[in-house]
């Protein structure tokens, strides 16, 4: 299984742009391309239908060796016993989240800003999400934090930092000029006509 320190392209299963029953294709395709980490996000399904969802992607990730990472729902992480969470901004949410999925699971947390993301670290968080660098339609509502403070995020930050929002193959030469070693990438993949081929492109300019 790969680690998260080693990891450098993020991929998301998000159900704002992929079908339920498309879900297990989506997963391969996203596998065969190279993708280093999934996360399964799903903001308006119920727990039981996310557990469902996580349960069809489990078999298909841990075949690639790419570890899957549940969006919020610590209690479904919990009950499959999948490889990482991802939480928000919540107070306290990563010794929340460590208290139910158990020590054998990674924590990753949302940050917004540099404090945000010091913050994050000296939580105890295993790594962080940075963003949205641009505006995105995956979180419309997040006013994007542009590129100005990712060079600095990775000075004060020794965890991982995965860049996220509105990152594409034609925003990559910038976001990695700005100082990001890792980037998130969601519907620029989900919304490719070959998914995996989409995928094996941009991760081939990850150095």
């Amino acid at each position: 299984m790969k680690r998260i320190q080693d990891a450098r392209l993020y991929g998301i299963v998000d159900l704002g742009y992929v079908t339920a029953d498309n879900v297990e294709r989506m997963t391969e395709q996203l596998c065969l391309g190279g993708a280093d980490v999934l996360q399964l996000r799903a903001k308006k399904l119920v727990p039981q239908e996310i557990e469902r969802l996580a349960r069809l992607m489990l078999p298909i990730t841990r075949s690639h060796g790419v570890p899957l990472v549940i969006n919020d729902h610590l209690e479904v992480a919990a009950a499959i016993g999948c490889e990482g969470v991802h939480v928000g901004q919540d107070d306290d949410v990563v010794a929340k989240a460590r208290a139910v999925v158990g020590p054998s699971c990674f924590v990753g947390k949302s940050t917004h800003s540099l404090a945000q993301a010091v913050a994050a670290q000296a939580e105890g968080a295993d790594y962080i999400g940075f963003g949205p660098l641009y505006a995105t339609g995956t979180k419309p509502d997040y006013v994007p934090v542009g590129l100005s403070d990712v060079a600095e995020v990775h000075r004060r930050v020794t965890l991982p930092v995965f860049c996220i929002g509105g990152v594409n193959a034609g925003r990559l030469d910038e976001v990695i000029a700005a100082g990001a070693r890792r980037v998130v990438v969601v519907s620029a993949f989900l919304l490719a006509a070959d998914v995996s081929d989409e995928v094996r492109r941009l991760k081939a300019r990850l150095v």
